[in-house]
């Protein structure tokens, strides 16, 4: 095993995920309907948290959920956590052994709150610390760097919003997830020629706004663990704010824009980008206008649902990071000073 085998296999395990738990999704979802949370408290780390930022968007959306991303610290540390009057408590870990996220989790249950563990390690304390768990069965993931698990995750938040709004087209279009990611599987033998060009690679920015501001923080992450780069995620509209500043001949933009709400505000910034300042661009899209744009195009399946796009959009980006890793002779599957499981408090 290894961290390319395990990019290439999301395909089936977001398939046996929607095969194998849905029913157990739909029970956990019935439970949180009854007892009516008047918002989320999510609590993760890393790659997790990223996964946290995707449901911040389609919870709210999808399902009218208000949600706050905790801040661990308030309960290991100061010891002042906040009331969790009738919260919904979602804690998410690949290895389920950070204590600050489990610390969160005890406090909602010790609130009366409703809670809920997403992990790849169903014995763990994050999943004995709540009352439900959705296990995201991806099998074991050897390399440091989490790619199979982050994708579940997303399956995971997004068939329980699904069971929580009872949508059937959204089923069906889960059930398309597999096939769209196998498609951009694909990719890998272009995406590894195109990654030579950026070998002396030190700084770049990742672009992405609504659902997909997730998937720039983990692109962005997985560059700078990876190919230690310094790569800096941004909505294209805190981008605006000052960040473009930094933008010059050749500077490499990284973007996640695929058709939905917020496309054409992406674009027009990556014009500016490219038309003003002339900046490189590295896109992710199923649009022909800005992929026309890029130096590096690399399309997603052009009938991706706009909630759904970043578990397909983050495959290119994850293959990019790893074989820019190769190019840079660097180490895929133990990145230095990181370890696999990271137990801070």
């Amino acid at each position: 095993m290894s961290l390319h085998s395990e990019i290439l296999e999301q395909p089936q395990c977001l398939a046996n995920l929607l095969k194998n738990h849905r029913q157990d999704v739909q029970l956990i979802a019935d439970v949180i309907k009854k007892r009516d949370p008047n918002y989320v408290m999510l609590a993760a780390r890393g790659t997790s948290d990223n996964a946290g930022r995707y449901a911040n968007y389609l919870l709210g959306n999808k399902n009218r959920l208000p949600l706050a991303l905790a801040a661990p610290s308030l309960y290991t540390y100061y010891h002042t956590p906040p009331v969790l009057h009738n919260a919904l408590v979602i804690g998410i870990s690949q290895s389920g052994q950070s204590p600050d996220i489990v610390s969160v989790l005890e406090e909602g249950q010790r609130q009366g709150c409703l809670t809920v563990a997403i992990t790849n390690i169903t014995d763990s304390p994050i999943a004995e610390a709540a009352d439900h768990v959705i296990d995201i069965s991806t099998g074991p993931e050897f390399a440091t760097a989490a790619t199979k698990t982050y994708s579940a995750s997303l399956m995971a938040l997004a068939m329980l919003s699904t069971a929580l709004s009872n949508d059937n087209q959204a089923w069906s279009e889960l059930e398309r997830v597999a096939d769209w990611v196998d498609e951009v599987c694909r990719l890998d033998d272009s995406i590894a020629q195109v990654a030579q060009r950026y070998r002396y690679m030190h700084q770049c920015v990742v672009l992405g706004r609504g659902y997909n501001y997730s998937t720039a923080f983990e692109w962005a992450l997985k560059l700078k663990e990876l190919t230690y780069t310094e790569a800096e995620p941004y909505s294209s509209a805190d981008f605006m704010h000052g960040p473009i500043a930094m933008v010059q001949g050749g500077f490499p933009v990284m973007a996640v824009v695929p058709q939905g709400k917020v496309y054409q505000s992406m674009f027009d910034t990556l014009k500016q980008v490219k038309n003003d300042l002339d900046g490189e661009l590295v896109v992710i899209s199923n649009v022909p206008e800005v992929l026309s744009m890029a130096k590096v195009p690399m399309r997603i399946p052009a009938d991706v649902p706009e909630w759904l796009t970043p578990l397909v959009c983050v495959i290119p980006g994850q293959l990019f990071a790893y074989h820019l890793t190769e190019v840079k002779g660097l180490d895929t599957e133990k990145p230095r000073f990181i370890h696999k499981v990271t137990e801070t408090k």
